[in-house]
């Protein structure tokens, strides 16, 4: 087995946060791998970086009026600072603006370049006449070839996967200005992926991948058997690392050929800061490389990559590419324009202290397998009866009851019965059974494995009720506390590829923190004791507390508030009605009017009856009003009436009238009144 890992993670564009669909389809997983690989002795590279040169930054500066750069620097700091505050462990994390990853980017080109590995063509391209630019990939949108989705932008389909290019799309539209482009010849370099298709077929179809997870393999050979085709290295864009050689003025690198050597400038990066040589992390063959990304990165990293690194020639090709599938919330699908996400910085700000919870929640319902849902009510109930109930209740009497018999000293152990010894047994079989799942990239799995060896230890306790036997056999009892301790230390050391914080917290607790009682993931398995008798711990501290409702609640508001926005942007304005003579208004009578009182309607659900000072009179009229009003609401609020429309019977109630009403940006009704308070019965003209 390798001793050298490369362990990368796809990197984020800058233009925008990190949400849960991130994590749990990339960062978390990764982590977990890296911490995992670290305790098992490794020597680990953990790398990622900002992708700054996405054409997404480009299209975010122009709608702000801003520089790309501002954007990028903005959102680089967030991000990087979210990925510290909430424990993802990478050794380096870089950025593609870095001159460091301009010149490796540059020099690779230059080599493939050198080596005759690019073809050079003229092609029509689709092109923006008022903007006076070329339109690359999400400059465009149109309907996808392949699946029909109307909304496909010009480089992939995110409703079915597909890459294609942006001439490939039906009815395109230029994201810029909605104007339909133009064909227009431009020359640049494409990559021969139809040369490399061998190569593939023989790496991945008939090589060792087809332990590769299965939605990856899929879609490789559903790739590699519908036929390759050369791909641009290059696009007519002013933001990017600039084609280093004659005749690519006015041209940038594509961001797919530039994003995934981030991962080799980063590697540069920390070598240098840390005293290493980088190559062998990216050259030697007793190096695993693993990539850990989302579903729609998978043809970059197993198709495009390899083939880039197979044409430079001298680096090591990915082991393995273990893609998640997308992470939707709370029944819909993840999207960063309608704001239906939960945001990283908010929810450390909302949650402080409780990364381990969000970690947890996002491995223990991972969408390893399928696409899977994120809920409030969920995360709440892992939380309270999974981290709280077994792994939180067990550490905490563990430690109280050390504390109260023995002063928190471990007690040295008499004689073990069989349920001690296989309970012991048991504990060290427990490295074995998690290095089996993360070794298949199965994290969900592993994560339940962890919290097994905790209702292992709550069961322990349970069965052999030390609480009662303190008073009537003291040796027993110090042994019952002793294998206890035991499970208490396993647990301190294997949780922390998963909750890094609690684990942390945890070997505080239990005073593991130096060298001389410091456990390694091998211990486990290999070492009779691991908490040692008359070792001194700490008091106890709750390693988790519960979430109420009422902060669940404060959350679903903040997604209910979103949808609102979203209905409210999306519904459609009215085409303006027939037109009408100065004679036909002058026929409508407004006046302000106050309400003055107001009640349910019976039966009806969405009716309030009014009666309303018109100053001219006192009427009733009846409004559909109740869903976003109660009574109690409405009285004294002064208001806009029609009062010469003709009356109406509704359910038994004549109606003298109609009150203007509204809907505001998020979508909820409004009075239209004055701004002011103003006399009843005033006319509005």
């Amino acid at each position: 087995m390798s001793k050298r890992y490369t362990i990368t993670a796809a990197l984020p564009y800058t233009n925008g946060p990190i949400h849960i669909g991130h994590l749990a389809g990339v960062y978390v997983p990764a982590d977990i791998y890296a911490r995992y690989k670290r305790l098992t002795g490794k020597d680990v590279a953990f790398i990622c970086g900002s992708d700054e040169h996405g054409v997404p930054i480009t299209i975010k500066a122009k709608n702000e009026g801003v520089t790309p750069q501002e954007i990028v620097d903005r959102y680089h700091k967030i991000i990087k600072d979210s990925f510290e505050e909430f424990g993802i462990s990478f050794d380096n994390y870089s950025r593609t603006s870095a001159k460091i990853h301009h010149d490796t980017a540059s020099e690779f080109f230059k080599t493939l370049y050198d080596k005759n590995e690019f073809v050079e063509e003229v092609t029509e391209q689709l092109y923006d006449e008022e903007a006076k630019q070329f339109l690359a990939d999400r400059f465009v949108i149109g309907t996808c070839p392949k699946c029909g989705n109307e909304e496909s932008y010009g480089d992939q389909c995110e409703k079915c996967g597909t890459s294609h290019n942006a001439t490939d799309l039906i009815n395109p539209k230029s994201a810029i200005t909605g104007n339909t482009p133009t064909l227009k010849e431009t020359k640049h370099w494409f990559l021969p992926l139809n040369k490399h298709e061998n190569f593939l077929r023989e790496w991945i179809l008939k090589g060792h991948k087809k332990d590769w997870k299965p939605n990856v393999y899929g879609q490789v050979k559903s790739w590699i058997d519908d036929g390759l085709r050369p791909r641009a290295v290059t696009r007519d864009l002013d933001w990017g690392i600039p084609v280093p050689v004659e005749g690519g003025e006015g041209k940038v690198l594509y961001v797919w050929f530039d994003a995934p050597i981030g991962y080799i400038s980063s590697t540069k990066e920390w070598a240098e800061r840390e005293g290493k040589d980088w190559e062998p992390y990216w050259k030697d063959e007793d190096t695993k490389l693993v990539h850990f990304i989302g579903k729609d990165n998978i043809v970059f990293h197993c198709i495009i990559f390899p083939s880039m690194l197979k044409a430079e020639g001298s680096y090591i090709l990915p082991d393995n590419v273990p893609a998640n599938e997308f992470l939707n919330l709370e029944g819909n699908k993840l999207s960063t324009s309608k704001n239906w996400a939960v945001w990283l910085p908010e929810y450390l700000k909302d949650f402080p202290g409780k990364q381990d919870v969000l970690r947890y929640t996002l491995t223990a319902n991972a969408p390893e397998t399928k696409d899977n849902d994120f809920t409030w009510k969920d995360f709440q109930a892992r939380n309270n009866n999974e981290l709280v109930a077994i792994f939180g209740n067990f550490i905490n009497r563990v430690v109280v009851l050390t504390n109260k018999y023995y002063n928190g000293i471990v007690p040295t152990p008499s004689t073990f019965t069989a349920i001690d010894e296989d309970t012991l047994a048991a504990v060290k079989a427990y490295p074995a059974v998690i290095e089996s799942s993360l070794e298949r990239y199965r994290f969900r799995e592993a994560s339940q494995e962890l919290m097994n060896l905790a209702r292992l230890g709550n069961k322990y306790l349970a069965d052999e009720e030390p609480w009662k036997l303190v008073k009537t056999d003291e040796a027993r009892t110090q042994t019952i506390m002793y294998v206890a301790l035991q499970i208490a230390s396993a647990l301190a050391t294997l949780s922390e590829p998963f909750l890094p914080f609690t684990s942390a917290k945890l070997k505080q607790i239990l005073n593991v923190t130096s060298s001389a009682v410091e456990m390694s993931w091998s211990d486990i398995s290999t070492k009779d004791v691991l908490l040692p008798a008359n070792h001194q711990i700490g008091q106890s501290e709750l390693l988790f507390n519960k979430i109420e409702d009422k902060d669940i609640q404060i959350q679903l508001d903040k997604l209910e508030a979103s949808k609102k926005a979203n209905e409210a942007a999306n519904k459609k304005v009215e085409p303006q009605k027939d037109t009408i003579t100065f004679d036909d208004f002058t026929k409508l009578d407004l006046r302000v009017g106050t309400i003055i009182e107001a009640e349910k309607m019976p039966k009806a659900k969405k009716l309030l009856v009014l009666k309303v000072d018109t100053g001219i009179d006192v009427r009733t009229i009846v409004s559909g009003i109740a869903e976003s009003f109660t009574a109690e609401e409405v009285v004294g609020k002064q208001v806009t009436v029609l009062v010469n429309l003709a009356p109406r019977a509704l359910r038994g109630v004549e109606s003298e009238g109609m009150i203007l009403m509204t809907e505001n940006a998020e979508g909820d009704l409004v009075f239209v009144n004055p701004d002011t308070t103003v006399k009843n019965g005033l006319q509005i003209s």
